[in-house]
């Protein structure tokens, strides 16, 4: 498990929250450039909370879709199988649906958090 324990996807492309498939970081990435687009996100992130004029809220918000991108986590996919993005798919919706049918009942309500129970 990954991410604050979510089910995470036997290619380790995706992570379970909330019931849906959210795409994981490149794990090509340098530990440096990986730290530095994290840093790049939650500075991001904070100016999102703080902007005080639409003008600041888009900058910010593009700050972040830019950090995604850097990460992987949003963009082209970073695996190269040809295998399609699935992001915000539920897995019981995806070509994931065998694995999830699969996890045990605790595993399943990580990934479900306060999203679909069943």
């Amino acid at each position: 498990m990954g991410r604050k324990d979510y089910p995470e996807t036997p290619d380790g492309r995706y992570f379970v929250s909330k019931g849906r498939l959210w795409r994981k970081t490149d794990p090509r990435l340098s530990e440096g450039a990986r730290k530095s687009a994290v840093s790049s996100l939650m500075k991001a992130r904070r100016a999102v909370r703080f902007a005080k004029t639409d003008a600041e809220t888009r900058a910010a918000r593009e700050a972040v879709d830019a950090a995604k991108h850097d990460l992987g986590e949003c963009g082209p996919v970073w695996w190269q199988d040809g295998a399609p993005d699935e992001t915000l798919k539920a897995p019981w919706n995806s070509g994931y649906a065998d694995w999830w049918e699969t996890l045990p009942d605790a595993a399943k309500s990580r990934g479900l958090g306060e999203a679909r129970k069943s």
